[in-house]
């Protein structure tokens, strides 16, 4: 019977807290974690706002003629500088920060919803189902991601955002499904897994009741591990000349992609220091942040986690 809510709050300060409430707890005791959670968010505010800091898109040329190649300079506008054809270096990175993002957290959903699915099949029902499934997923990783990403990207060619990011996840989700497989395979031994079964529950109840809530923690940490994964394979293979290209919609690493191809530093073509030095520094801050909050959110997900 559900215990009505007055009980719940009346509970003795000494009691056990909640699963959440205790991740929550130990989450604040973690200050690195901590501020890598509130800069990615910002990051991510600033992605999801692309349209109202920059309104005039990330392809708009000063024509004027004086602001090619520019320098940070608080005149005219351009706080980080121009590149060589006159075009805004923080309107180009903050686009290329809302396309990235869309990427990975898009990309990472999809992975990991396939991933649940497969993993969370071949956990319950094992036996050929569970070794046919892990034999596919061994099939999809038996290959170089970076090898797999730049072959459907070649045949794809021209990539837009939304045939990169359903690549990724495609090609992406055989860790959450290990992972997961991993975590159900051990609770569908555990007593209140088989209790629910030996009552008669149906194996679709068995894992929306008592598997999937016992495996969020889990998801959770493998979809954090997922999108840093994302961001990476995108700006290594744009890196080669593959995904996105530039003239269709900015991403981080495309960005920096063109940037190289075109030489870096004090040239002929005159590329200054600022046009690259951008978009790696976002990159880089992203990708740490994403890396340093995966790792908090695991050890205050984990309840063996204790502080000394």
């Amino acid at each position: 019977m559900t215990r009505p809510p007055v009980e719940l709050r009346a509970e003795p300060p000494g009691r056990r807290r909640g699963y959440w409430m205790q991740a929550f707890r130990r989450l604040l005791r973690e200050p690195a974690a901590l501020a890598s959670v509130v800069v990615l968010a910002a990051l991510l505010l600033v992605g999801a706002l692309a349209g109202r800091i920059e309104p005039e898109g990330w392809n708009r040329i000063d024509l004027s003629g004086q602001w090619l190649n520019h320098a940070p300079t608080l005149a005219g506008g351009h706080l980080l500088g121009t590149d060589q054809i006159g075009r805004d270096v923080l309107a180009r990175t903050v686009w290329g920060l809302q396309t990235t993002e869309q990427t990975a957290l898009v990309g990472a959903l999809l992975a990991t919803l396939l991933g649940v699915g497969v993993g969370a099949l071949a956990g319950l029902r094992g036996g050929w189902l569970d070794t046919g499934l892990m034999r596919a997923a061994d099939l999809v990783t038996g290959f170089p991601t970076i090898v797999v990403l730049i072959v459907c990207f070649v045949w794809l060619r021209p990539v837009t955002v939304w045939e990169a990011t359903l690549v990724f996840s495609l090609t992406l989700w055989t860790f959450v499904a290990r992972v997961v497989r991993a975590r159900v395979a051990g609770l569908a031994t555990q007593e209140f897994v088989l209790a629910a079964r030996g009552l008669g529950a149906s194996e679709r109840r068995v894992f929306f009741r008592h598997v999937l809530p016992n495996s969020t923690g889990t998801v959770i940490v493998a979809a954090t591990a997922l999108v840093g994964q994302i961001v990476l394979v995108e700006a290594t293979s744009e890196f080669f000349g593959y995904g996105v290209a530039s003239v269709r919609r900015p991403t981080l690493g495309n960005l920096i992609a063109e940037t190289t191809r075109e030489g870096i530093g004090p040239n002929a073509l005159g590329i200054g220091w600022w046009v690259w030095v951008v978009p790696c520094a976002v990159l880089v801050l992203l990708l740490g942040c994403v890396n340093v909050a995966g790792d908090g959110l695991q050890a205050a997900l984990d309840p063996r986690t204790r502080r000394h």
